[in-house]
């Protein structure tokens, strides 16, 4: 596969393990027996059997019929919102915790923004009874209420990150730095396509599972197993991964990839890092990333918490600057329209993540024949308040 990662963890000049020595035993040890674990048969043997018994899979790929009409053209949503824990984050935390268990790790951290990963770890270690922690920003625990409430019930600690923009990317520095202070018998949960090798690949693997069943479902409903567009969104872009990976060599698949321009491009409040950002290295991996001359972070805004990170994953960085992803971006104002759209055209309230791919039919010219599908990614119950507000 031309997409695929080296052997060095890069996907052409993006990725890596750019990480301090105290923690090079641990990424080492994972990238030494993740793949031998992942494609061992007693591991893939009770991963599916979670993803089928337990998260609720296949999600449906649903033909979105007044959707559809008022574009002239074929949408299908990927319905990830209906997941156990309503997003497509639990995909990856069963296959993180299945490993984390077969390396002999009794302690699980994670970070989380808009709360769905963090409610996803705090289901598989209360299924898995591990202890777990997760960290969220000051601003996002705010925000997030309703998540916050569920981690703390599945019995996860969440602790609040208190410096910087107190949101994604500090949450995130503030689990690695737990885990270079517990390096044996910790293990780090990440939750997007981000971080050190070989997370971006391992992610993308447990995520996969969105692209491999929209590849049946198509052939089913169209009787063909691919579409002519996916459009996801952005942010990390662990979604966006899973639901491009069978398609990443198939050139008639048109991947769209929508970033939280937040109140603007060039407002100085944004999230829009494929147009704002540059080259450099963040959380263990070169990628594109939003930062000033002197390569300090500037901090992202969007009115979604799960796509206000300064940077997005190497394999995204790679298929953006290869040509192979097309980049759109949406406005607050322009998501908070698309998700009101969507519930009033198909009774589904989709989370302001899923919002911004939403965004996106608005800015596309589509044929009456061409089969578009939308990565649903998450469910909207989180985001009342701000749909409210803005309403």
């Amino acid at each position: 596969m031309q997409y695929e990662v080296d052997k060095l963890g890069f996907y052409g000049k993006y990725g890596g393990a750019f990480i301090p020595e105290l923690l090079h035993s641990n990424v080492e040890e994972l990238e030494d027996n993740y793949l031998k674990i992942i494609n061992s048969d007693s591991f893939q043997k009770e991963f599916r059997a979670l993803l089928r018994d337990y998260v609720g899979r296949p999600s449906p790929l649903y033909f979105a019929k007044r959707l559809s009409e008022k574009y002239n053209t074929k949408i299908y949503l990927k319905r990830e919102d209906l997941n156990h824990t309503g997003a497509h984050k639990i995909n990856n935390t069963i296959g993180q915790i299945l490993l984390a268990k077969r390396l002999g790790k009794t302690r699980i951290i994670a970070e989380t923004g808009a709360g769905q990963h963090g409610v996803a770890t705090a289901t598989v270690c209360a299924l898995m009874d591990l202890q777990c922690v997760v960290y969220m920003g000051e601003i996002d625990i705010a925000r997030q209420a309703p998540n916050v409430s569920r981690m703390k019930m599945l019995g996860a600690e969440v602790r609040p990150a208190k410096s910087g923009s107190k949101t994604l990317k500090d949450a995130t520095n503030e689990a690695i730095r737990d885990w270079i202070n517990n390096p044996k018998d910790t293990y780090y949960l990440i939750g997007s396509v981000v971080g050190p090798h070989p997370y971006p690949d391992m992610v993308a693997l447990f995520q996969s599972v969105i692209s491999e069943e929209i590849k049946k479902q198509l052939k089913d409903k169209e009787n063909r197993d691919y579409p002519d567009r996916i459009i996801a969104c952005i942010g990390g872009g662990s979604n966006a991964a899973g639901a491009y990976y069978h398609y990443l060599d198939d050139e008639k698949v048109e991947l769209v990839s929508v970033e939280a321009a937040g109140l603007g491009i060039n407002s100085g409040e944004s999230a829009a890092t494929s147009v704002l950002g540059s080259d450099g290295v963040i959380h263990g991996s070169m990628t594109k990333l939003m930062q000033d001359k002197d390569g300090q972070i500037i901090e992202p805004y969007s009115i979604s918490a799960g796509l206000d990170y300064p940077g997005i994953g190497p394999l995204h960085a790679h298929l953006i600057e290869s040509g192979r992803s097309k980049v759109l971006n949406a406005t607050d104002e322009e998501a908070i329209k698309a998700g009101l759209l969507l519930t009033r055209l198909e009774g589904i309230i989709p989370a302001l993540e899923s919002a911004h791919a939403l965004a996106a039919l608005e800015k596309i010219e589509f044929k009456p024949e061409e089969v578009t599908v939308v990565n649903l990614s998450g469910r909207g119950d989180k985001d009342m308040k701000a749909y409210l507000k803005n309403t």
